[in-house]
């Protein structure tokens, strides 16, 4: 429950801080006033980003968010920005996947006659958005919608043209990409009185099977004009069944508007009622705004950012705001959650339990960040994931409301448990982390899991692997992907182990990390697909990606880059320096055609073959500095940063997915990127800003001093770290969490 001097205390010390950063404007003409102006939520709500531009809280349950964009790709988040029609309001959203899901329980207040479905329009002018914040004028009913927030709760506020004829549509039937199989699968609604309402709703799509509970208060009372099942009519106090409707008229004749909150969960309805009554208490709708708004500062004044480039603050700020929507809280106000094993469980004291989590793609850069500016979140994640191990039996690779998705490539949660092991981080039992780990790498064929897609949770790539020592392209699809993926996964598993001193399983798995090997072609001179009896598949194009190929959501071109945990091997595999060298050069440089009869739409944010909209190539920049030829790790960061993230609702190039394509924007605009998770050390690249403030836990800051910078100025000239010079462009975790400064001295020239 939020406490009136609990919120007070936030509100001076929050306040206190925004004192502290903006009273030396005079000298510092555009320091941080006040972060939450600088975000824009409906960046990357155009192109492909796939965000959704409602109101959240820090990685809460509840997205109360319009839905404009019901089928195929681009209604992963329920929203597209070149939309002019409006399907209603529901309180969950996924933000900036590559397949949707959620948007349960959805609200639509209209006006005029009775309609089966009615349908909203708007405008552009009309909408506005802030972190937990949103509104806009539905333009055919004349109502003004606006949404706001608390974890577990949406509370909705609708100004009517009049005082009369004032109607809502609740749809339990509303599902997102239809078209791609979701669908209603059973539900009920039960009228409490004139003013409540109560129920479940069930859906199979990605999340084969999801339950989402509530309990709705409304300030007026109301009388319900319809129920449907599909197209049939039903009556009494209680409904039940799929795609359900009902149709509500407000009564109160005194008033234009209509106040609702809906508290959810994914446990019981007396679980959804307690959420609500917890975190909104009465029907103060600017009090619950700003307590959103307030748990948005805390997380945004984490990094403060100094500039007098407003363009750039409004990048890094909308960045930092997407990199804190998921994972998502998955467990009621009483601790009650429901688990991988389908089973209700009750948290013991410390643990919380979250959903959302995008591993294949956050382990790069959103993981490694936030070991930064949330370690004690990272622990939670961390423990989240291994009680999902316990629960299911397995690692999950993409969780989803309590569901195995199966969806990605290797078992990238080990990736997360050896970048905290090698970073020091404590508080989840490292000895279960390393067993989920092994369990995990193996091939299991008796998974008893009920989601149809959980097999691939464990892949038969990974029979192939035990049995063969690499994957045969004429066996399976996707084979160079999940060898290279897993080359890596097997190093991290040997990193663990290492630091636990379990050398058997740290010289098995260290074998096992080489297998990367198996899939270079020296006369070629990148990665490609390996048959039964060792050929090479024929023909060969590095530029073919096809959606069952050899490679995952990619092309030899941008797939043989990703060995992170043996860099000089791959030099090597190479030739020798010179050749990596120039073969990195002919990345970037290289014709942007692709060819294949079903391109994946992800390989997108194109720099030759180098795909920034998709993550296998995020570290590639940085592999220079590796090879003595920083300046070009330093001009590519710099054209990426600066050409492919913008302010405009296709600013982000590829899709979100769940804060990893803004995490690479924050790490290297700060000045530096981690290469390799599990190697706890950050490359230096191009920093963007005078001065970031990095605060830590434990009341210390990390300051990086970025001197002379600007858009010309983007080659680091020299790099000290308090105060000694760093002879060589990188740096460590332990650095940086001990507080200090690192001072970057830029130039336009790199010679």
């Amino acid at each position: 429950m939020y406490r009136k001097s609990s919120l007070l205390l936030i509100i001076l010390g929050c306040f206190g801080c925004f004192f502290l950063t903006t009273c030396n404007e005079a000298e510092h003409r555009n320091d941080l006033m006040d972060p939450l102006t600088y975000v824009d939520p409906f960046i990357g709500t155009g192109g492909h980003g796939h965000t959704f531009p409602g109101a959240t809280t820090p990685f809460g349950m509840v997205q109360l968010s319009p839905d404009t964009h019901l089928f195929g790709w681009d209604a992963s988040s329920g929203y597209h920005y070149s939309d002019s029609t409006l399907y209603g309001f529901s309180h969950t959203h996924l933000s900036g996947t590559g397949i949707g899901d959620l948007g349960d329980v959805l609200f639509l207040p209209y006006t005029g006659g009775h309609q089966k479905t009615p349908v909203a329009t708007f405008k552009k002018a009309t909408e506005y958005a802030t972190p937990g914040y949103y509104r806009v004028q539905l333009d055919n009913f004349g109502i003004a919608a606006e949404l706001t927030a608390s974890p577990r709760a949406g509370f909705h506020r609708y100004t009517y043209p009049g005082a009369t004829e004032k109607k809502l549509m609740i749809n339990l039937g509303h599902v997102l990409q239809s078209d791609w199989g979701h669908k209603s699968t059973g539900g009920s609604i039960e009228f409490i009185n004139d003013r409540e309402i109560k129920g479940m709703t069930t859906t199979s799509g990605w999340a084969y099977d999801q339950k989402v509970y509530f309990h709705m208060q409304f300030s007026s009372p109301f009388e319900v004009i319809e129920a449907r099942k599909g197209e049939r009519i039903l009556t009494g106090s209680k409904i039940t069944g799929d795609s359900l409707k009902v149709f509500l008229r407000f009564l109160s004749a005194d008033s234009s508007v209509v106040l609702s909150k809906v508290g959810i969960s994914a446990v019981s309805e007396d679980g959804a009622l307690e959420n609500l009554q917890a975190e909104i208490e009465d029907w103060n709708f600017e009090e619950i705004r700003d307590e959103a708004e307030q748990m948005w500062r805390k997380e945004l004044l984490k990094i403060k950012v100094k500039s007098s480039d407003t363009t750039l603050l409004k990048v890094f700020y909308t960045a930092l705001y997407h990199a804190n929507i998921a994972p998502m809280l998955f467990q009621d106000i009483d601790g009650k959650y429901l688990g991988m094993d389908k089973m209700i469980h009750e948290a013991e004291p410390g643990y919380t339990n979250y959903t959302v989590f995008s591993l294949w793609d956050t382990f790069r850069a959103w993981n490694p960040l936030m070991t930064i500016i949330n370690e004690g979140r990272s622990v939670d994640w961390i423990n989240s994931l291994l009680r999902k191990y316990k629960q299911g039996g397995i690692l999950p690779k993409w969780p989803l409301a309590g569901n195995y998705t199966g969806t990605m490539v290797g078992y990238p949660a080990v990736a997360v448990f050896a970048d905290a092991l090698t970073k020091g981080i404590t508080g989840f039992d490292d000895s279960l982390a390393l067993m989920a780990a092994v369990h995990s790498s193996q091939y299991h064929d008796d998974l008893n899991l009920k989601e149809p897609r959980a097999k691939q949770v464990s892949p038969k790539h990974l029979y192939y692997v035990e049995k063969y020592g690499y994957i045969p392209a004429d066996s399976i699809q996707w084979s160079v992907s999940y060898g290279l993926e897993g080359a890596y996964y097997d190093w991290c598993i040997a990193t663990m182990a290492q630091s636990l001193n379990n050398d058997s399983v740290a010289s098995k798995y260290r074998t096992r990390s080489q297998a990367y090997k198996q899939y270079f072609d020296p006369e070629v001179g990148l990665m490609r697909g390996r048959l039964n009896k060792q050929q090479w598949r024929t023909p060969f194009s590095p530029v073919q990606s096809d959606f069952n190929g050899d490679f995952v959501e990619g092309n030899a071109w941008q797939w043989s880059w990703f060995v992170p945990h043996d860099i000089p091997g791959l030099v090597q595999l190479m030739g020798d320096t010179t050749s990596f060298v120039k073969q990195l050069d002919a990345l970037f440089e290289a014709d942007s055609e692709l060819e294949g009869e079903e391109i994946p739409m992800d390989i997108s944010g194109l720099i030759g073959q180098y795909a920034h909209g998709n993550e296998p190539d995020h570290h590639v920049t940085h592999l220079y500095n590796y090879v003595g030829q920083s300046a070009k790790t330093q001009e590519k960061v710099n054209q990426i940063l600066l050409d492919l993230y913008t302010t405009k609702p296709d600013g982000i190039i590829g899709n979100e997915d769940c804060g990893q394509m803004s995490a690479w924007f924050i790490m290297n605009a700060m000045g530096f990127y981690q290469v390799c998770p599990g190697v706890p050390e950050y490359s230096i690249g191009r920093p963007l800003f005078e001065e970031v403030t990095i605060e830590l836990e434990g009341d210390k800051d990390f300051i990086i001093k970025a001197i002379n910078v600007s858009r010309e100025n983007k080659y680091v000239q020299s790099a000290s770290l308090n105060g000694k010079k760093l002879d060589a462009p990188f740096f460590t975790h332990n650095d940086i969490m001990q507080g200090g400064t690192l001072e970057l001295h830029m130039t336009s020239d790199h010679e």
